[in-house]
């Protein structure tokens, strides 16, 4: 009878700590996406009166076919996006895959986001993970059922590179935010490569992100490859990384892809690390 009692009462402390921790977390996620969202809300550089065309008319061939085929004729420029995801993740090649649930939050200028997941690596007990690019900065933060941290990262040059390079593989959930002449900044640049790849650029103040994006017949991208910053024993190495897009269904006016996965290049094959779909999409923007 003692010992029944006694673990019931460290089964019980260890459930209120994991609910503590759980609501800690929320409140902190809370936070940063208002962060965030200010960032977002503040007024236009001086001088800046007003947007260019929402489409140019002078973008490369298959870029122009992707924005005829993914918005609409009265577009809306996406000011941000709040996305609901449930998926898949490993953490190593052979590994197994583990189910998450995750909610995203992304401004679309300047560029940014927060990924709050929870990915259920074993009963009971979730990982917590919180990726971030705010303000020019990129952050990784992962916890064991929200208590013992395994990952904190960011502050580092690589690390926003990366976190910038994520956030132009993830804008085919809210395109507009692709398009040249972003009301705060030049917007995504559009270099043409042959008639079904370009390159894709933005800068975020010292930040500066490429990827090349590969494009259907039909408009749609299919894929994006880029060099992005892996860690590595603790230093960031430049590695090949591609995602894949499939599936495209409108929601709220646009087409986006209702499935992707995303991989490493490794020397040794491809590593692919996650797949997702969009459970919930939603925007705010300005009518044009």
């Amino acid at each position: 009878m003692i010992l029944g009692a006694t673990v019931a009462v460290v089964l019980a402390g260890i459930t209120l700590a994991l609910a503590s921790s759980a609501i800690a977390w929320r409140r902190s996620s809370r936070q940063l996406v208002s962060q965030l969202l200010l960032e977002t809300a503040q007024p236009p550089e001086r001088g800046v009166m007003e947007e260019p065309a929402l489409v140019p008319a002078d973008l490369p061939a298959p870029v122009a076919r992707y924005f005829a085929f993914a918005l609409p004729s009265k577009p809306v420029r996406i000011r941000t996006a709040q996305i609901r995801w449930t998926g898949e993740f490993r953490m190593r090649p052979g590994g197994g895959w583990r189910p998450f649930e995750a909610e995203q939050n992304f401004t679309a200028s300047p560029p940014g986001f927060v990924w709050d997941a929870q990915i259920r690596m074993m009963p009971l007990v979730p990982v917590r993970v919180r990726d971030s690019y705010i303000a020019g900065g990129g952050a990784m933060l992962g916890r064991v059922g929200g208590l013992m941290t395994v990952v904190n990262e960011g502050g580092t040059p690589e690390m926003a590179a990366s976190a910038l390079t994520r956030w132009l593989g993830e804008a085919v959930w809210f395109p507009t935010a692709l398009l040249p002449g972003a009301a705060r900044s030049e917007g995504v640049r559009w270099t043409a490569i042959d008639d079904s790849t370009a390159r894709a650029t933005v800068s975020d103040g010292r930040n500066t992100a490429s990827a090349d994006f590969h494009f259907a017949p039909s408009g749609e991208v299919t894929g994006m490859t880029a060099l992005r910053y892996r860690d590595v024993n603790g230093t960031g190495v430049l590695t090949p990384f591609e995602g894949q897009y499939r599936d495209y269904s409108r929601r709220n006016g646009v087409m986006v892809p209702m499935s992707s996965e995303v991989a490493w290049l490794l020397p040794e094959g491809r590593f692919a690390y996650w797949r997702g779909r969009p459970l919930e999409v939603k925007y705010s923007g300005e009518r044009h």
